[in-house]
């Protein structure tokens, strides 16, 4: 079967769809007329569907074509249960998984297109409606298809991608008990649009988020004798923070520690009581991550003790580095270059934001695409995500629909 060509029948149906998204964005977990929305198109396809992590919808393809021996491929079992070339199980029982983030940004989108978000200060400005729409037109080709396949797919439309919240919600729940792989995709506007990024092995950082509490005494400036300065213990924090990065991890190794909030005081001529400072810290290993968790903890509580105060780190696991599966990738890969060519297929460098696709790729093999969507002729899809002008090709809709759709096809088929 032409996956692309078929897809290219539904293209103004998959815009229609992302164009609906974008106009009617919601914030992580709050996706509730986002979840409706799929919803109603799994039913019009007769796919069975229920919620998760209650604005999460996990939809469930289940294939009526002729179920394929399992293979002996002499691989360990005790290994996520896969073989070295496909399934170990009867085609019946394979599970593959098909992810898409749904949920949006608290940024106010500022443009005059006809499908501008229609709800104030909050926008999909990082295309989570085009992994959605794409999703859904997998579903589209997949439920219309069902005879070509044994096995089943899952569809995992997740919520709260941006606050580090979905993908561990929708693992608690047991979403990924059973699932022998899993693909997702992102866009990508440094990618054009026909181009499809896939890298083995690293492609993100883990992140987590801090807020240090510092606690001093307020008093008058006249007697700072007689009080604990908790905006200069602040600021010589936020300092010695950015000595951690380049005197303390190797030079090779990426590290990233941030600060993008400090508030302490409460008037000029008061030294402060009491400081916040909110940041982030990013790396790309597990070892990595609890160092520089450690250090930032002993860096902020050893200053405020030099100077009297104390201080409080209080962490947020927004998620672990996200680290491509190399057969995964390599299946990827070729459904890339045998449907859009050679040139098509590209290795995107490490980038140090995250995302929680991540925690699903630790439980099962699986690899993260990423999806062209720039065009010089459409000046805001070479805007970068996370800005109030973000747009895209919506022509990589089709690539995206054909690369959810495939991969489940191949894998369930025992095609790689």
């Amino acid at each position: 079967m032409d996956i692309l060509n078929e897809v290219k029948k539904i293209h103004e149906t998959l815009v229609e769809l992302r164009r609906d998204f974008h106009l009617h964005p919601e914030l992580s977990m709050k996706e509730y007329r986002t979840a409706t929305r799929i919803e109603e198109e799994l039913d019009k396809l007769g796919i069975e569907h229920y919620r998760s992590a209650e604005t999460g919808v996990i939809g469930l393809i289940k294939g009526t074509g002729k179920s394929e021996p399992a293979k002996n491929t002499g691989a360990d079992e005790s290994e996520s249960n896969i073989g070295h070339q496909g399934s170990t199980r009867e085609g019946k029982d394979r599970v593959v998984a098909l992810r898409a983030d749904i949920d949006a940004l608290p940024i106010l989108e500022r443009d005059d297109r006809a499908y501008c978000s229609k709800t104030e200060g909050v926008m999909h400005a990082c295309g989570h409606d085009v992994h959605n729409a794409s999703l859904l037109g997998a579903a589209i080709i997949l439920a219309n298809n069902r005879e070509k396949f044994a096995g089943t797919v899952k569809l995992i439309f997740q919520p709260g991608e941006e606050i580090g919240a979905g993908a561990q919600a929708i693992i608690a729940n047991g979403e990924v008990k059973g699932v022998e792989r899993i693909f997702g995709l992102h866009v990508a506007p440094d990618l054009r649009c026909g181009e499809v990024g896939v890298t083995t092995g690293i492609n993100n950082a883990s992140v987590d988020h801090f807020r240090i509490e510092i606690e001093g005494k307020a008093t008058h400036v006249s007697t700072p004798q007689m009080g604990i300065d908790a905006l200069y213990i602040a600021a010589q924090t936020v300092v010695a923070l950015q000595a951690l990065v380049t005197r303390t991890t190797s030079p090779i190794d990426p590290v990233v520690i941030g600060v993008g909030i400090l508030n302490s005081g409460t008037s000029y001529n008061i030294v402060s009581g009491s400081g916040v400072i909110e940041g982030t810290t990013r790396t790309t290993s597990a070892k990595t991550r609890q160092e520089v968790r450690d250090k930032v903890q002993e860096t902020a509580e050893n200053i405020a003790k030099i100077y009297g105060g104390s201080a409080k780190v209080i962490w947020t696991d927004y998620t672990s580095a996200l680290i491509n599966d190399e057969r995964v990738s390599e299946e990827v890969r070729g459904i890339v270059k045998n449907i859009f060519g050679e040139k098509a297929a590209k290795v995107r460098p490490i980038s140090l934001g995250g995302d929680n696709f991540a925690e699903f790729i630790m439980e099962i093999p699986g690899a993260y695409a990423y999806l062209g969507t720039s065009n010089e002729s459409i000046p805001n899809s070479l805007i970068q995500i996370h800005n109030e002008g973000f747009d895209v090709d919506e022509n990589a809709l089709d690539i995206g629909a054909t690369l959810y759709a495939e991969y489940a096809l191949r894998w369930l088929n025992d095609k790689f």
